[in-house]
């Protein structure tokens, strides 16, 4: 298979991963099209040689496609594309194949686009990729030019604009607290087997500065290692196994999570990132100027 070949086929397989994305993020399948076929000639002009996750990187590309296409749209002063209904809209795209104008259309209610269509891009980029396509905030950063705190802000507002309206998610939401609670009672038993059947294989965890010092006061004690960046399942298990005693699931920034709050004041935050029922992304948090700008509800006990 040559060079070419490869490219085409690997592009083809994430095609439709890409057309969802960037429907949610313009709300009209054949802007989204646009933009996927936009992807598609980056891709050949760009150098792919060192890029390891080209799924990533393409998600990445039609992002900031997306974003471009929004930031024009307002600057031209347009009416929202979404006020027009879905189905109607699909039904324009004449060169895509009907069933699936359908089904790409029905998976986010014309409400829920509405709404989108109300928050500034980089909210709309934010909420898009992380609520509903599970991409962590440290690869949402750079895309909105922000720092990873500031892409969270982005996305925690954005949420709360979002709220009341029936929001289609990759994520199932009670498979998610089952996730949640399965890893709380885990990482507290120091159940290693357990945490890597819900630890994805190439799970991140990053914490902050303080929760490392934390981690490392508490060596001399047995307490596992913590750095502030660590990838692999099974070295991610071995720095949570025993480390979550007391924590409590809790809503952060409006999505659920865990916190650790002895005394009813949280004093560290779990924040999770769950693709297909696995947990991809955690960062630990502990950095009380951090943990005062987030939006914290304690659902347990």
């Amino acid at each position: 298979m040559d060079d070419q070949t490869w490219l085409t086929e690997a592009f083809e397989s994430q095609r439709g991963q890409l057309r969802a994305v960037a429907y949610r993020m313009l709300g009209s399948v054949s802007e989204a099209d646009d933009a996927v076929q936009e992807a598609w000639l980056r891709l050949r002009r760009a150098d792919t040689g060192d890029v390891d996750n080209l799924g990533g990187w393409l998600t990445t590309v039609v992002s900031r496609v997306c974003l471009d296409m929004l930031r024009s749209r307002r600057s031209r002063r347009e009416e929202p594309l979404s006020d027009i209904a879905p189905d109607a809209t699909a039904g324009q795209a004449a060169r895509s194949d009907p069933e699936r104008e359908a089904v790409l259309a029905d998976s986010v209610g014309p409400a829920l686009l509405v709404v989108l269509d109300a928050l500034t891009p980089p909210e709309r980029l934010a909420f898009v990729l992380h609520d509903m396509f599970g991409v962590p905030f440290d690869e949402i950063a750079p895309i909105v030019e922000r720092s990873p705190s500031a892409a969270r802000q982005l996305a925690s507002r954005a949420r709360r604009r979002v709220r009341g309206v029936d929001v289609a998610t990759d994520v199932d939401l009670g498979r998610r607290h089952e996730v949640v609670s399965a890893f709380i009672a885990a990482a507290r038993d120091g159940d290693f087997d357990e945490l890597l059947t819900l630890l994805d294989p190439d799970v991140v965890l990053r914490a902050d500065a303080a929760v490392v010092e934390a981690a490392t006061a508490r060596q001399a004690e047995g307490a596992p290692t913590v750095s502030r960046l660590m990838r692999g399942a099974p070295t991610v298990a071995k720095a949570l196994a025993g480390r979550a005693r007391g924590a409590q699931r809790a809503l952060i920034d409006g999505a659920l999570g865990a916190v650790w709050a002895p005394d009813g004041r949280p004093r560290a935050v779990f924040d999770f990132t769950i693709v297909d029922g696995r947990i991809v992304a955690l960062e630990l948090l502990a950095d009380p100027q951090h943990l005062a700008q987030l939006e914290i509800t304690i659902l347990d006990g």
